[in-house]
């Protein structure tokens, strides 16, 4: 089987089209890694676009905080004002399909959480040390994680170390050489420097994975997050990817 992975939508309608245009006819089913909403303009159309298509998903902290699932306290101001206007603007339909979201699952011999196998919602898994960690914390081979916005493979070895692997784009990667946290980056706000929409294969029965990037109308989202009265941090970084 193959499997379009996705993470972080972020409510980016425009950068979800382009990823299922460029994907399309490449994949079986789709594995939403969670944070559906938040940050951006198009929260209900791109839960309706996903529920469109054979999929699962999980639940991100944004999903969570928007359900009142989680304090926002703990987000900064501008992802509080998103939260609140994300709250106004969902419809029955949209909250009731993130009610019902896990924030873990487990598809053999996958793991799949938003954050992190320790703290599903909250961890950002962003330095090996973490990593390593979280390893005692799935017993499957390979685990999918979202949350951090930035593609990464972590690669547990021998010595109980972890080595960082940065994506190979377009390059089929092959899994069965260790034990794997593997991110594959944010559909809707990437964090590495490269506002590309970002998202990957993976092959169940070769057991690869390739990542994949692609540009969408950045400014078509911006001009929509204007109109809401997003706040313009969270409007200028999609330029930037950060």
């Amino acid at each position: 089987m193959r499997v379009l992975i996705i993470s972080d939508i972020h409510a980016n309608l425009a950068a979800f089209e382009a990823v299922l245009a460029d994907a399309k006819g490449e994949w079986d089913t789709i594995w939403c890694l969670g944070d559906l909403v938040g940050y951006g303009p198009d929260p209900n159309e791109c839960v309706a676009l996903l529920r469109e298509h054979d999929h699962i998903s999980l639940s991100g902290n944004h999903d969570w905080a928007v359900l009142g699932k989680l304090d926002t306290d703990n987000f900064n101001r501008e992802a509080q004002i998103a939260i609140r206007w994300t709250r106004q603007a969902i419809s029955r339909e949209t909250h009731d399909y993130l009610e019902k979201l896990p924030p873990q699952l487990e598809q053999a011999p996958f793991s799949l959480v938003h954050a992190s196998p320790r703290h599903p919602v909250w961890e950002y898994i962003l330095d090996a040390y973490t990593a390593a960690i979280n390893f005692d914390y799935f017993e499957t081979p390979y685990c999918l994680v979202g949350h951090t916005h930035v593609p990464v493979i972590y690669s547990e070895l021998e010595s109980q170390s972890v080595q960082i692997l940065p994506p190979e784009y377009d390059t089929a990667f092959q899994l069965e050489r260790a034990r794997l946290i593997i991110n594959p980056g944010s559909v809707g706000q990437p964090r590495d420097s490269d506002p590309r929409a970002a998202y990957a294969f993976l092959d169940t029965e070769k057991l690869t994975f390739e990542y994949k990037r692609v540009e969408y109308p950045v400014k078509v989202t911006q001009d929509r997050m204007r109109q809401y009265g997003i706040p313009t941090r969270l409007i200028r970084r999609l330029e930037y990817g950060w």
